[in-house]
């Protein structure tokens, strides 16, 4: 999972990362891995974006440039592919902060953008991360403000049900499974006998004698 803040909405404009988010996924799981930097920008914070994110100025002053952070960054993402909320946008910064350090762009072939996913499960709603998180009814309580590793966290759990969801407490509860385990549970019956008694092959002999010309006699 993949996530930033910046200092406005477009890099063409001057405007640059402040933050970058990352968590590691296994089998669509969080992972206990995750990258969290905050950035000097070298620039100042609009007052339009404060209010969204809540990262000052002040606060970024002797944060690391993404010029120092990128290898690290680079690492930890390593080739896998990064799920990221509306990735046209992401991408468009991290590659205009890589071009400053003259290094390649990622690929947006290499993205899977939650946004599209959820646009494409349920048209015509709402596909922001806050719809998302209060339909799959995800607390959002630790999300007063924008942070791109509270997002990537949050972003981790709705790409899960985005893709089906996991069986709650993988306890199996479905009716079929229940009453597979309950079978499973009953004591085993003895074997029946399959041999005919004396009784039966004395009737089956009687019998054989009434018809004409029988086929176990040939």
């Amino acid at each position: 999972m993949l996530d930033t803040e910046t200092t406005g909405l477009d890099p063409a404009a001057g405007h640059r990362v402040i933050e970058i988010g990352c968590v590691e996924l296994e089998n669509h799981i969080a992972t206990d891995r995750s990258l969290q930097v905050y950035l000097d920008p070298e620039r100042d914070i609009p007052e339009d974006s404060f209010r969204i994110h809540g990262i000052s100025g002040e606060f970024l002053a002797g944060k690391p440039k993404f010029a120092e952070i990128a290898d690290e960054f680079l690492a930890f993402i390593a080739e896998d592919t990064l799920v990221i909320h509306n990735a046209e946008f992401d991408l468009k910064f991290l590659n205009a902060e890589l071009a400053r350090c003259g290094l390649p762009p990622i690929p947006a072939s290499r993205a899977i953008d939650t946004v599209a996913l959820a646009r494409q499960r349920f048209p015509g709603a709402q596909a922001n991360l806050n719809a998302l998180c209060r339909r799959f009814e995800i607390d959002l309580s630790d999300r007063g403000l924008h942070g791109a590793l509270v997002d990537c966290q949050l972003l981790a759990a709705v790409y899960l049900e985005l893709r089906g969801g996991r069986q709650p407490d993988f306890a199996l509860e479905s009716s079929g499974a229940k009453r597979q385990t309950e079978r499973v549970g009953r004591a085993a019956r003895p074997a029946r006998p399959h041999l005919p008694s004396e009784e039966e092959q004395q009737a089956h002999a009687a019998m054989l004698q009434r018809l004409n010309d029988p086929i176990w006699r040939s």
